[in-house]
């Protein structure tokens, strides 16, 4: 299975970039893409409705968007059940008020994308191709170092319960006897329950993690001849290279006649940046999109060409 991110900056063309590279992509394998942008227009490119789950368009393609607010609050109450179950003996603190305003914390959004992006790597695996729409260049940024960051701070967490259970362990010893509130926290790492949850994130963060940097995933960034579009382009690309995540193709989408000089000029730039990437372009088709798929495939007919060999 192949893994297909594509990013870039809001209105460059990305999520109908996807869902052409999907239409054509079906046409010799399975394909499932998934858009990941809260702004989705998943279902408007094709002209259907997508709903919770994944919509059959074709015998051979599968579409999905993720509802974020939705998985951000399952994320929530999940993470939430957790904690009140492990220190179901702290409830003297009223815990519950420090829940409720956790769903303004920084970061739920971006591990809920994760989970989700985890999950369906994980899953379905009945497909050839997985293909992601991402959000704009931040969120995509952030949520794509989550592995590597929270590996970090697992690894740490699980140093830090280990001693945590030695030094109770000890005590235990020299007290002889525990009462049933103590008893929550195990003295045996093997039936630990906050160990146990520690080290099952800490194997499916370093699977994700291997799968992302592995040579069946995939990272191609779309951008527009124009300045703004070049800048963002960049810093993404300077971002891809420090958290060693691969960019294997670049996009110059919507270039004309009108523009053709700020489009050589914008790929040249980013082929500085970029180094060796593969650049192709997209020219900017005045068929007009009437919402059916066929429209859309026939004015991107070009836009897998045999020179793409990462597909």
């Amino acid at each position: 299975m192949k893994i297909l991110f594509f990013t870039g900056k809001g209105g460059v063309g990305k999520s109908t970039t996807a869902a052409a590279s999907a239409w054509q992509l079906s046409q010799k394998a399975r394909v499932l893409i998934v858009s990941l942008d809260p702004a989705h227009n998943l279902g408007d490119i094709f002209g259907v409705a997508i709903k919770n789950g994944k919509k059959r368009f074709t015998k051979t393609l599968y579409l999905s968007e993720v509802n974020l607010q939705k998985l951000s609050r399952e994320y929530l109450e999940r993470e939430t059940d957790v904690l009140s179950t492990t220190y179901s003996y702290l409830k003297t603190l009223n815990l519950d008020t420090y829940f409720s305003i956790l769903k303004y914390s920084p970061g739920i959004e971006e591990y809920a994308l994760l989970t989700s992006i985890e999950r369906t790597i994980r899953d379905e695996t009945d497909f050839d191709y997985i293909i992601f729409d991402t959000p704009p260049t931040g969120l995509t940024l952030r949520f794509l170092a989550l592995p590597k960051v929270t590996i970090t701070w697992i690894d740490r967490l699980t140093q830090i319960r280990c001693q945590i259970l030695e030094k109770r362990y000890t005590i235990h010893r020299i007290r002889g006897t525990l009462d049933s509130e103590e008893t929550i926290l195990d003295y045996c790492e093997a039936d630990d329950n906050i160990l146990k949850r520690l080290r099952k994130l800490s194997e499916n963060y370093n699977n994700l993690d291997r799968t992302l940097r592995g040579d069946g995933c995939h990272v191609v960034l779309v951008f527009n001849p124009d300045i703004l579009s070049l800048r963002e382009s960049q810093r993404l690309v300077e971002g891809l290279h420090e958290l060693g995540l691969p960019l294997r193709l670049l996009i110059n989408n919507k270039v004309t006649e009108a523009n053709e000089e700020m489009a050589r000029l914008v790929e040249q730039q980013m082929k500085k940046t970029a180094g060796d990437v593969l650049l192709e372009r997209i020219e900017l088709s005045n068929t007009l999109l009437d919402g059916k798929m066929g429209t859309l495939y026939d004015i991107r007919e070009n836009i897998i060409p045999d020179s793409w060999q990462l597909l």
